[in-house]
């Protein structure tokens, strides 16, 4: 005698199974620090205790030259800096990091991940490594981190570039207010499959082509490192804006403001709040350029900053 099995019964339970069967499928495991640093590491030097952290950091460059310290954005790493770092080393000591709770840095174990933390590391670095002053260049949300410092050591600061960066209320991000973190986001802890990155990252790039598999590869694997994506989700919500204008006007090292007018995921016209609220700032624009304009077009970028520096 045959069995009838009810339709009511049987697609739940294929559903269930297809969901479980996808689970297993994008479920993303961290990857082994050794294999990263493998790839990721250029010298075990490259290690420095600062403020209860162990930083990656490179620092290049003639010691008694004028230093620069580079700020990479949200999921980013020391590397965005690369052609940069080189164009800038033979006259200039150049300092680049990964930031707390990304990179090989990895996850700060205050769980602090707030500006105000961050801003307290950057400090604690600069009198490691014996820098009265420097110059700050911030890309997104290392621009905050800069302009933050810059406001609150002002004579610490010889000049300042702010490459996209982030700061301002937006559509969905007010003022005294947490973010809330959407749950998509909260997955990735879970699950970070390699189309979900390049989906992520396309809209920092006003040029797709510039978005290799290899860079796209770099990005995915840091986030990868252990305890990355916790601390990277931390950050997001521990995020609290306050209205930049009170900081910003305390600023007095000369700004440069860097903006691709294609940046989908800052848009430049949020550099009108800047040059309204800075008391020294220019703005230099480029069309054809997205959020992260010293991955697109080095070269051309880094001859205006250059140019700046020497000003």
């Amino acid at each position: 005698m045959g069995v009838k099995i009810d339709a009511m019964v049987i697609v739940p339970l294929v559903l269930a199974a297809a969901v479980v069967g996808a689970g297993f499928w994008l479920y993303t495991p961290d990857q082994p620090r050794a294999a990263l640093e493998a790839k990721y590491l250029a010298a075990p030097g490259d290690y420095l205790d600062v403020a209860g952290l162990r930083l990656h950091l490179r620092d290049s460059g003639p010691k008694d030259a004028p230093a620069v310290i580079l700020l990479h954005g949200f999921g980013a790493s020391l590397h965005t800096w690369e052609p940069w770092a080189r164009g800038l080393s033979s006259d200039h000591r150049v300092i680049r990091f990964d930031l707390p709770g990304f990179g090989l840095t990895g996850a700060d174990p205050s769980g602090d991940y707030t500006d105000e933390r961050t801003v307290q590391v950057l400090g604690a670095l600069m009198d490691r490594l014996g820098l009265p002053r420097a110059s700050l260049v911030g890309n997104s949300i290392g621009g905050k981190i800069a302009w933050n410092f810059a406001a609150c050591h002002p004579d610490r600061v010889d000049r300042l570039v702010l490459i996209s960066p982030d700061g301002f209320a937006s559509p969905g991000i007010e003022y005294g207010k947490k973010a809330e973190v959407p749950a998509m986001v909260r997955l990735m802890r879970y699950a970070l499959p390699a189309f979900m990155v390049r989906q992520s990252l396309a809209p920092a790039y006003g040029d797709l082509t510039v978005l290799t598999e290899e860079l796209a590869v770099r990005y995915r694997d840091l986030m990868l490192a252990p305890g990355v994506r916790d601390a990277m989700i931390a950050r997001l919500e521990q995020v609290m804006l306050e209205d930049p204008e009170p900081l910003l006007r305390q600023i007095r090292a000369p700004t440069l403001l860097l903006w691709g007018e294609k940046d989908a995921m800052i848009p430049v016209t949020n550099a009108a709040d800047y040059l309204r609220d800075l008391p020294d700032a220019k703005l230099v624009t480029f069309p054809d350029l997205g959020h992260v304009p010293q991955e697109e077009a080095p070269e051309r970028t880094l001859a205006v900053v250059r140019q700046f520096l020497a000003a």
